[in-house]
């Protein structure tokens, strides 16, 4: 544990933003899967249009907090519209 006023409250808002990421990034796997699966299913181009701005929306918002880098994030835009384009779903 730290000695000093300040490291403890670096500590507090550490953690708090540690908690904020994890949220974020698990809002995003969650709207990437929902693009996998309405590929998977077959949906038809509108909603799958719909789901992938929700991702990309997201994800755009990550790299904006801070939590995804830029690079990160284009190689998740990326994976997406190709699969999107191929009409698959990844293993």
């Amino acid at each position: 544990m730290p000695n000093i006023k300040s490291a403890e409250k670096r500590v507090d808002i550490t953690e708090r933003n540690r908690l904020r990421n994890i949220s974020i990034k698990t809002s995003v796997k969650n709207a990437v899967k929902k693009v996998y699966e309405a590929i998977k299913e077959k949906a038809d181009e509108k909603q799958i249009q719909e789901t992938v701005n929700k991702a990309y929306s997201l994800i755009d918002k990550a790299v904006s907090k801070g939590v995804l880098h830029k690079n990160t994030a284009a190689r998740k835009k990326s994976r997406i519209v190709g699969h999107v384009n191929k009409g698959d779903v990844p293993a």
